[in-house]
């Protein structure tokens, strides 16, 4: 894996290029090669900095720019004081930047960067879906939105050197990969949804209709790797077995390519996917799952990126691990890169 310390460029998901030179008091950052902006750094108890040429342009894109240049290449650093001679208008009405207590200086806190949808997600929402109230199937629940189609979040990984995506199920172009992750033995102990073209095309199409679920591909380098359904946990049949709020979501998880197993894979794509869901809807708190209880490695990967498990339950095919993440905690903890 690529050391964060020696990085010395990042790719954005609009395919654009950032590029810094960065010495013990300096930063420099350009992007396709156009200077950007001019840093003097200082490293005390945190990480502190004064403009020194921003280029004839200091705007939220630009801060933004290097906020996210100065978190990546240090994942433990949770906070950057920006030293600024005027009032960053639109950096502190977005929360990139909040008042700190000194005149002059404001802070870019880990816990709200990552929270800022742009430019992760594909189609970001301008404000949250209006809620109202509706029953249906016997359950009282907030009307979902119309799902979203086609590439819906993208982000470098820094530590694997790759790109990870994740976009809505085609069925058309999926199908055959999906009949054939279903059909491997690994899979099927699990899933238990073997079956033929047919069988697997009523089961996509059948989600694909439900409002509460949202069929993903998830891939690195545009190369599919894994299924994930995302739904919402209110409609879902896990409803009845926990407290489960009018956003949270629930996930299930698919890993078909053999060359993608790992735990720094699954570090990877675990953590976009949550990424994801707390991003789509801001006032989701919750993410859960409900893998078998005996899945041991996968509850191992999972408290690995800060779920923890409530409970074991009884649903009526399995005995279930009932894993949980909160969005304080994952924002918290959070070591994206």
């Amino acid at each position: 894996m690529p050391n964060l310390n020696h990085l010395t460029a990042l790719a954005l998901p609009s395919g654009s290029r950032l590029a810094a030179d960065e010495t013990e008091s300096r930063l420099s950052l350009s992007l396709e090669d156009q200077p950007l902006i001019q840093l003097r750094l200082t490293r005390d108890s945190e990480l502190r900095f004064q403009v020194e040429d921003a280029f004839g342009r200091l705007d939220h894109h630009v801060i933004w720019a290097a906020c996210y240049w100065l978190f990546t290449r240090d994942p433990a650093c949770q906070r950057l004081t920006w030293q600024l001679d005027e009032t960053p208008t639109e950096a502190l009405s977005s929360g990139l930047l909040i008042p700190a207590q000194s005149a002059g200086d404001y802070c870019c806190e880990r816990t709200f960067f990552w929270q800022l949808p742009q430019p992760w997600l594909g189609q970001s929402p301008i404000s949250s879906y209006p809620q109202q109230m509706v029953i249906s199937g016997g359950k009282r629940h907030s009307l979902r939105p119309v799902k979203p189609r086609g590439e819906v979040y993208r982000r470098f990984d820094t530590r694997l050197g790759m790109w990870i995506s994740l976009r809505t199920v085609d069925i058309e172009d999926d199908l055959p990969r999906f009949n054939r992750w279903q059909n491997s033995p690994r899979v099927a102990s699990f899933w238990q949804e073997e079956g033929s073209l047919e069988q697997h095309r009523e089961y996509l199409s059948k989600l694909q209709s439900a409002p509460h679920t949202l069929t993903l591909i998830g891939c690195f380098d545009d190369q599919p790797f894994a299924y994930f359904e995302a739904y919402w946990a209110k409609e879902d049949r896990i409803a009845p077995f926990y407290d489960a709020g009018d956003y949270d979501r629930g996930i299930h998880m698919l890993v078909g390519e053999e060359n993608h197993r790992g735990p720094h894979k699954v570090a990877s794509w675990l953590s976009a996917l949550v990424h994801y869901l707390f991003l789509d809807d801001p006032r989701t708190q919750r993410v859960v799952a409900e893998p078998r209880a005996d899945n041991a490695k996968m509850i191992g990967y999972m408290q690995n990126q800060c779920f923890h498990c409530e409970k074991e339950f009884d649903f009526p095919h399995k005995r279930a691990a009932l894993m949980v993440l909160g969005r304080e905690r994952f924002f918290d903890r959070c070591t994206l890169a």
